[in-house]
């Protein structure tokens, strides 16, 4: 490389004899150096690379040949000179100051005294760089600042010979795994942690203890097997992997080792304080309300923001504890309650209420046909909203409903905002989209609203159904009726052609109040000569889809729908209660209720006697002969899910027959997402990350988030509240997710926290506000609140101050 390195003398024996390294002399003219400048500051790059005198000979050697080849490749701002040694005496206070990063190999054991550790921490400490590399864990075994910086210690009982794994790769963006694969199958010796890391440090990749046997010391699903931190003033990277000496030889390992030497070493900068919990601030911003008033928040129900941060958000139609609740179907206040509207003003910090809307749906709890979950159910703001003010909101007017009947309308409505008095114009009102709903029996009414970049409005309806009469599984009970009309079959409605219940629907809204229907929606409306489809219908056979969004990159659809209620697989009909999160890529059939998750089929029933089991559905050719079908009879295929979780945990799967049904015995289950748990559930899928760089924002979300989705459910305890990464090539088929990771302590669940979450969405400067729907059903709590999470974790390192790239 034509430098000339610092020099000092080193008694690297085992460097002279085994790598061929010659030792030098000191004294050079070029390496003299102040010794209070920063590390590096005064030459070109230098690595030192340490390893103990009785590491490893194969392992060793091929190490510090990758090293050296690395710091030989790229451009010239990004290479650096390697010296090697074995001999602890090179960890002087002053000497060290010769080097950009510090790379401990094959160093098991107490290598350092107390005076050459005190070096090495004057050298973090004056901004120097770590690296760690696998049984780096195990070096100062009885020095708890080396804990630190390495960030944990190597559990006692890990295995001890290679295996085959698969690593999931969960930082994109820095540059020790911005390249390398989604999941990384390759070869090593896998350790477990005396302590999981995870929110101490900022974990970029861990291994999947699923594709090995990781040994009675085993984390679980979260097992990071690579990490970074800022760490006393330097910078410290650790790689569990490079337990073999072919590790070293692989092209991507290698790259992973590049990555994180240029980061160390200063030559690049990055982000090391993403998933550091410390760094994430959640903030209630919500006071409760007055007594017998709505002047903070309603029954929260969901919200969307405006440009310019204000959040909206809405009640359902539940008032505090101890208001009035009319069940009786022969008053003819029945079920009225409020839906709110309330905005809070980031600028402000204050929160206005700016509408009450008089809705069909407090009508309490209880059983099946004495509560409701209509009301105010879902808002979207106008993609133009900034310039129109206008409101799309889904709602169940009071008004509007049937008594006799019992038949309601949902509808989508369009209202102004008043700027000038900061409440909705209730005159301005203009309908969208109407459509009945049978309201005799609970439940499902969905909620979700979202825009797409070509301004199409999705609209995700509930499907109507009783949860009721079917023991838990397929809703498709043809039996019970009121006034003629079912309740407990969603062939009715999810699985019919011609209903508009139980689907994700998508329209274009039109300037006067009416709507057009985009193309490549599922049906045109005009199948079999008409009348046995509705060309709104781009999804069919959801269940209760309460919320959506759309990636504004994209445009894909990120959904999910709370599943039944059984709480154990039938051998007779069919899968345990499933609740599911979706990729949605294109119009499709997501099953409901004739399978679910990775299109495990129900057992089909029907008149005259719906107790008695019939086929299994076909999931690649489902049919819907239910008696109250008045759509299509054959259905387009079922597309599978992507996540699933049942009360006994997370992606149930079974083996299949050769017809392809599953087994259902509950001993034969396998569990293909072991992140997630079940018992008490309810999805609450959330937003998709896109991260803004020229958005000027002291609170933002890290690049580190950039397109991993939000997953949550209702319920804190064990439920699942995560980021995953999808893989893009099989998303929108039912591809699983390829990583996961916790957003407990970030979210915060618990007593103190986020406990039901509702809605959650990124606002303009990147911080997340969420919805916590406070505690019990059909109520209103002083829990519940708008929360509001921000990221203050500064900037990525090293400082402006010492350039990066030199």
């Amino acid at each position: 490389m034509g430098r000339k390195p610092y020099v000092f003398a080193l008694a690297a024996t085992l460097s002279i004899t085994l790598l061929g390294i010659s030792p030098t002399a000191s004294g050079n003219e070029e390496g003299t150096r102040d010794p209070a400048a920063p590390p590096g500051a005064a030459a070109d790059a230098q690595v030192l690379v340490f390893h103990a005198a009785d590491a490893p000979t194969d392992r060793t050697q091929a190490a510090v040949e990758a090293i050296q080849a690395i710091g030989a490749e790229g451009p010239a701002e990004e290479q650096f000179d390697v010296q090697t040694t074995d001999d602890p005496s090179v960890f002087d206070a002053d000497g060290l100051l010769a080097f950009d990063a510090v790379v401990f190999l094959s160093a098991d054991g107490a290598v350092l005294d107390a005076g050459q550790e005190s070096a090495l921490q004057s050298y973090v400490q004056a901004g120097g760089g770590f690296l760690g590399v696998h049984d780096a864990a195990n070096a100062q075994p009885d020095s708890s600042w080396f804990t630190g910086l390495i960030g944990s210690r190597a559990d006692p009982d890990s295995p001890g010979e290679a295996q085959d794994a698969v690593v999931e790769v969960g930082d994109r963006t820095h540059p020790a795994t911005a390249g390398l694969p989604l999941e990384w199958e390759r070869s090593d010796v896998w350790l477990n942690w005396e302590e999981n890391p995870s929110g101490e440090v900022h974990t970029v990749a861990r291994v999947r203890e699923s594709s090995y046997a990781p040994g009675g010391g085993a984390l679980g699903w979260d097992h990071p097997i690579s990490w970074c931190r800022d760490y006393d003033g330097g910078r410290s990277f650790y790689t569990g992997m490079g337990g073999t000496a072919e590790s070293f030889g692989e092209d991507e390992f290698r790259a992973h080792l590049r990555g994180a030497l240029l980061w160390t070493g200063g030559l690049t900068r990055a982000d090391c304080q993403a998933t550091i919990t410390d760094n994430y601030v959640a903030e209630r911003i919500t006071e409760p309300n007055q007594p017998e008033q709505l002047d903070q928040i309603g029954e929260p129900h969901g919200l969307d923001i405006a440009d310019d941060g204000r959040v909206f958000y809405i009640g359902r139609a539940g008032e505090w504890s101890g208001a009035e609740v009319v069940t009786d179907w022969d008053n003819p206040e029945i079920g009225l309650g409020q839906g709110t509207l309330h905005v809070y003003d980031p600028a402000t910090e204050g929160v206005s209420l700016a509408a009450n809307l008089e809705v069909f749906g407090n009508k309490g709890g209880g059983d099946e046909l004495t509560k409701t979950e209509e009301g105010l159910l879902g808002i979207a703001l106008d993609p133009d909203f900034a310039d129109n003010q206008w409101i799309y909101l889904y709602w169940m007017p009071h008004d509007t409903i049937d008594r006799e009947s019992r038949i309601g309308e949902r509808r989508i409505s369009r209202f102004t905002f008043d700027e000038a008095s900061g409440e909705l114009d209730l005159a301005s009102e203009v309908q969208v989209l109407s459509w009945e709903a049978q309201i005799h029996s609970c439940c499902h009414a969905g909620g979700g609203l979202d825009f797409d970049s070509d301004g199409n409005l999705y609209i995700a309806t509930g499907d109507n159904n009783s949860s009721g009469f079917s023991d838990g599984y397929s809703g498709n009970n043809p039996e019970p009726s009121f006034a003629g009309v079912s309740f407990a079959d969603a062939r009715r409605t999810s699985g019919n052609t011609n209903n508009l219940n139980g689907k994700i629907l998508r329209i274009h809204p039109e300037a006067d109040g009416s709507y057009t229907v985009p193309e490549g929606n599922l049906f045109t409306g005009d199948e079999e000569g008409g009348g046995k489809t509705r060309a709104e219908i781009y999804v069919m056979g959801v269940r209760n889809p309460t919320r959506l969004a759309v990636d504004p990159v994209t445009d894909w659809l990120y959904t999910g729908w709370v599943g039944p209620d059984a709480g154990a697989p039938s051998t007779t009909w069919g899968p345990a209660k499933y609740d599911t999160f979706a990729v949605i890529t294109e119009a499709g059939n997501r099953g409901w209720p004739y399978c679910m998750g990775n299109n495990q089929p129900y057992r089909d029933r029907n008149l005259p006697d719906p107790t008695v089991p019939l086929d299994w559905y076909d999931c690649d050719n489902p049919v819907n002969e239910s008696p109250h079908n008045d759509g299509l009879v054959e259905l387009p295929p079922v597309t599978p899910n992507n996540i699933w979780y049942s009360p006994q945990g997370g992606a149930p799967d079974y083996p299949r027959d050769e017809n392809g049904v599953p087994s259902y015995e509950a001993g034969e289950q396998t569990f293909l997402l072991p992140w997630l748990t079940g018992g008490g559930q309810a999805t609450m899928s959330g937003p998709l990350y896109r991260y803004d760089e020229s958005v000027d924002s002291d609170v933002a979300w890290p690049a580190y988030w950039e397109g991993k989705w939000f997953v949550g459910d209702h319920y804190d305890a064990d439920q699942p509240r995560h980021a995953v990464v999808m893989d893009p090539d099989n998303a929108g088929a039912g591809g699983l997710p390829v990583h996961a990771e916790s957003l407990d302590d970030i979210v915060p669940a618990g007593q103190d926290g986020i406990r039901n979450l509702m809605d959650w969405k990124f606002a303009p400067d990147g911080s997340l506000y969420v919805l916590d729907y406070g505690r019990g059903f059909f109520n209103l709590t002083d829990e519940s609140a708008l929360w509001r999470i921000t990221y203050e974790g500064g900037p990525a390192t090293p400082s402006p101050e010492r350039p990066a790239i030199r």
